[in-house]
């Protein structure tokens, strides 16, 4: 009876330590991330080496219609090497909806060196005008 009763006493003291250990605070106190705070990390990823990061970073700036964008996605449009980037650039720069980031769209269209940019940003700008 005894060893029964030790044995409870070890089992029930250690699910008290354990569930202790593994609390957590409620849900609705955890701190959540603000649309600045991503924003931010966001605008930091224009600048990465990795292209991937670059090329979902824009995209979501795109989707966030994120006005502190427009000159990082203009540069991107215009200076960056690799012709997805500057397809996602002006893509989003488009789903934003700024003037001028809309009128660089309009000129990649016709200045870019790639006809597969030229082309995309041709469609992108005509479809920015019937909005």
């Amino acid at each position: 009876m005894k060893a029964i009763y030790k044995t409870f006493l070890v089992l029930i003291t250690s699910v008290i330590l354990s569930s202790s250990v593994f609390a957590s605070e409620p849900v609705s106190t955890k701190s959540i991330l603000s649309v600045a705070t991503i924003e931010n990390n966001l605008m930091n990823g224009l600048s990465s080496d990795n292209l991937g990061l670059r090329l979902s970073s824009a995209y979501y700036l795109g989707e966030y219609k994120s006005e502190k964008a427009v000159l990082p996605l203009i540069k991107m449009l215009h200076s960056e090497k690799e012709e997805s980037a500057r397809i996602q650039a002006a893509l989003s720069l488009v789903k934003i909806g700024n003037a001028k980031g809309i009128f660089m769209v309009k000129q990649a269209a016709k200045f870019d060196d790639s006809q597969r940019v030229r082309n995309l940003c041709n469609k992108f700008y005509r479809a920015s005008q019937k909005i």
